[in-house]
């Protein structure tokens, strides 16, 4: 049962996370990478408000198996970010690419804080 709800929350994120990046990256028609940061930035903040759930009682761990481990999962991309980080270094822009890696990190983990502090709003 369990791998089945990562398998239906992965087919969910997937589809989610090239739809989402391309409309995004086609709005901003830029070097930078704005449709992977913004996939990776919203799957930290779900994460974080379904960890928040989970911890008030408000989601089971079912939930956090679809949502957590397979939506997320698929929805946000570590490997596509180093290597759109790896191509803006090789094609001179360092300067992106550090930017990338500082500012996807700190709004990640900004993202997550945030999901956390809405679900303790919510639930507590």
């Amino acid at each position: 049962m369990n791998w089945l709800l990562v398998i239906i929350g992965g087919m969910a994120g997937a589809p989610l996370r090239y739809l989402t990046d391309r409309a995004v990256q086609k709005r901003h028609d830029a070097v930078f990478p704005w449709g992977t940061f913004t996939v990776n930035v919203l799957g930290c903040f779900i994460l974080g408000l379904l960890t928040g759930a989970v911890a008030a009682g408000a989601a089971s761990s079912h939930t956090q198996l679809l949502i957590g481990t397979g939506l997320c999962g698929a929805l946000t991309t570590y490997s596509t970010f180093s290597y759109e980080t790896l191509r803006l270094t090789e094609d001179g822009a360092r300067f992106l690419a550090v930017a990338n890696v500082v500012a996807s990190v700190v709004a990640g983990l900004g993202a997550a804080f945030a999901g956390t502090a809405c679900a303790e709003a919510i639930w507590a």
